[in-house]
């Protein structure tokens, strides 16, 4: 072969091949599909167990009949039958809970029904102290209620709405409480425990207590609401704990 010809042939096939060093060609960024991110979820305060309660409890039950506001004895003309899938009675329970732990009155005082206020009992056999508009001033006044008798030693329980109802409010609505719609969630108790307010919907806020304790120090509030305009508004606090 001619020598010319030869090393014309060689400079052609090295030139054609890739270097030794030479790094290999990139992978495709889209070779390996990358996991799609999850949606971020945003996780209420207040987690509701929505369930109905088999039987209706007596309205007389808990309460003497003369303690129980005339407007809470009768089933409302516009009963909801789908309260516990009305996200607005969900948000006015996340309301109430803002209301309490900022203390802020005026907001609460927006969630009051204005037609039927709101009855708030803190002895289970004591008396309903009603607020209107007035709810507004509860984290201030030092206005003295009477509550009724004290459940063991029968003494009258006198005292602001700040000093009496607030401190169990705040321990349950801080607790990361069991949330059940239109059941009664209790610990045990010496008492039959029913919620009062027959044709009233309600949702109870339940702290289950302390293993120190053994769970007698649970409480609940059972927060009963009412409608004005279809909207769902705050007509009743009732509070439930382990009694002697």
């Amino acid at each position: 072969m001619n020598r010319l010809l030869f090393i014309s042939m060689v400079l052609i096939v090295s030139a054609c091949a890739p270097p030794v060093d030479a790094p290999p060609p990139p992978t495709s960024i889209f070779a390996a599909e990358s996991p799609q991110p999850t949606e971020p979820q945003i996780l209420p305060a207040i987690t509701p167990t929505l369930t109905i309660p088999t039987s209706t409890p007596d309205p007389q039950a808990a309460l003497a009949l003369n303690d129980i506001p005339a407007y809470l004895t009768s089933v409302p003309e516009n009963f909801n039958p789908d309260f516990c899938q009305d996200t607005r009675a969900l948000q006015l329970l996340h309301d109430l809970q803002s209301a309490i732990q900022n203390k802020d009155g005026k907001f609460l005082a927006s969630l009051v029904s204005p037609g039927t206020g709101v009855g708030v009992r803190f002895i289970r056999e004591g008396k309903v102290v009603t607020y209107f508009d007035n709810i507004k001033f509860v984290f201030e006044t030092t206005y003295e209620a009477d509550w009724g008798l004290g459940a063991g030693s029968g003494l009258p329980v006198k005292g602001s709405f700040q000093e009496i109802v607030l401190p169990s409010l705040e321990l349950v609505f801080s607790s990361n409480p069991v949330v059940a719609c239109n059941e009664l969630r209790t610990g045990g108790a010496t008492y039959l425990p029913e919620w009062p307010y027959q044709g009233m919907d309600f949702y109870s806020v339940h702290f289950p207590g302390t293993t120190e304790f053994d769970g007698l120090n649970w409480e609940t509030w059972a927060v009963g609401m009412a409608r004005q305009e279809g909207k769902p508004m705050l007509a009743a606090l009732i509070h439930f704990a382990w009694e002697p």
